[in-house]
């Protein structure tokens, strides 16, 4: 999801009414709450000390596609059921921190808890390449080990980790800009850039080439359908980038990206997310990317205010695509402080065996975005117990 400050949320709620829009909150009021949440994870850790000590989980597999299914090494069918946890891709730029919260060992106790297989990691590319404007004690070799430390504690219980670029460079002014004023990192773009994109992605496939657990999701909420009228053009930009109508900057399609993490001796799982703010996949198909690998999967996002948000549209435009490849839906959610939509959609993709994630496990006011928690010991808000009684009935 975008990210606008919560200052806007209530206003973003009803103007955006057919985007994917994650809000998250403004630089000072994530600072005070990743503060209030260190506490928190604080008292938990204490409490930690004085449990017995549990056998370690199982690892995570190493997933790849066949035909439309998720397997692991030994071929067993597998699907990846969690939730987002957001902050890596906003609090370095804004030189708060680098996650949002706590992510020491007892808050991924608390995740897998609610038994989460897979958590998504939201990443920033100007924090990951340090370049100079970051902070560089957020930015560059200590943003890439942290990021390395939260995967690791991640696959101690079991849960599989999917990297994920969230906000990237690129000054861009034209339909549903976010931050037309800067180049920076700092919103959503509608496509990657050719600039840094291409070296992030290397650059993460090169940290995690020898550890095939992990998954990789090229770019969040693709979105080159408001740049131009024509969907032909919007499609092809997405796949080929290159000089995008309505884009400002050159732009890396997601043959570039993949091409950039196999080139860089990475054979992970691979997501890759349609257009509309990942929302729409009517021509995922006929653009799918060629991959060297044959490990991709397609990526999906929906929320209750999306265009795609009901089973006929699900039918319709997600069906044909569940029957050719590995179906990922990485954000599900809804801003209505309750989970009758998400109940649903997770009765759809139970059927088709697709995968799903929640956004997001983060103890913000859900008035301003769906929030499944309300502290990072795992309490659920009234949308979050949707999902964690979902995912604990399915075991």
């Amino acid at each position: 999801m975008r990210a606008p400050p919560r200052l806007y949320a209530l206003v973003a709620a009803a103007v955006l009414s057919v985007m994917g829009t994650a809000l998250v909150p403004t630089a000072a009021t994530a600072s005070a709450a990743s503060a209030s949440a260190t506490t928190a994870a604080s008292a938990a850790s204490a409490s930690a000390t004085t449990t017995a000590p549990v056998a370690p989980a199982a690892a995570p597999p190493k997933l790849r596609a066949s035909g439309n299914k998720l397997v692991d090494e030994n071929g067993a069918t597998r699907r990846l059921l969690g939730v987002n946890r957001s902050g890596g891709e906003f609090m370095c730029v804004q030189g708060y921190g680098i996650f949002d919260g706590p992510v020491d060992d007892a808050s991924v106790k608390a995740i897998a808890d609610w038994k989460v297989n897979a958590v998504r990691i939201p990443l920033n590319e100007e924090c990951w390449l340090g370049l100079s404007h970051i902070d560089p004690a957020y930015g560059g070799a200590n943003y890439i080990a942290a990021v390395k430390a939260l995967v690791a504690r991640l696959e101690a219980h079991g849960i599989t980790p999917i990297v994920e670029l969230h906000w990237s460079h690129g000054k861009y002014t034209g339909g549903d800009n976010h931050c037309p004023g800067t180049e920076y990192a700092t919103c959503q773009k509608p496509m990657p850039n050719a600039q840094y994109t291409p070296a992030f992605w290397t650059s993460v496939a090169q940290t995690f080439r020898s550890d095939q657990a992990v998954v990789f999701d090229l770019f969040n909420e693709p979105f080159p359908d408001r740049a131009t009228s024509d969907p032909t053009a919007a499609w092809k930009c997405w796949r080929d980038g290159g000089s995008c109508p309505g884009i400002d900057f050159q732009v890396a399609g997601m043959q570039t990206l993949l091409n950039a993490v196999r080139t860089a001796g990475a054979k992970n799982l691979v997501l890759i997310p349609g257009v509309a703010y990942s929302n729409d996949l009517r021509q995922w198909l006929t653009y799918k990317p060629n991959d060297p690998a044959g490990n991709l999967a397609a990526a999906w996002h929906t929320y209750n205010f999306n265009t795609c948000a009901s089973e006929s549209c699900f039918n319709e435009q997600l069906a044909p695509v569940i029957a050719q490849v590995p179906f990922v839906a990485g954000e599900i959610g809804e801003n209505t402080c309750s989970h009758g939509y998400i109940d649903r959609v997770m009765a759809w993709l139970d059927a088709k065996g697709a995968s799903y994630l929640g956004w997001t496990w983060n103890t913000w006011d859900c008035s301003s975005g769906p929030s499944l928690i309300s502290d990072y010991n795992g309490t659920p808000t009234n949308f979050g117990v949707g999902l964690r009684d979902h995912l604990k009935g399915m075991r």
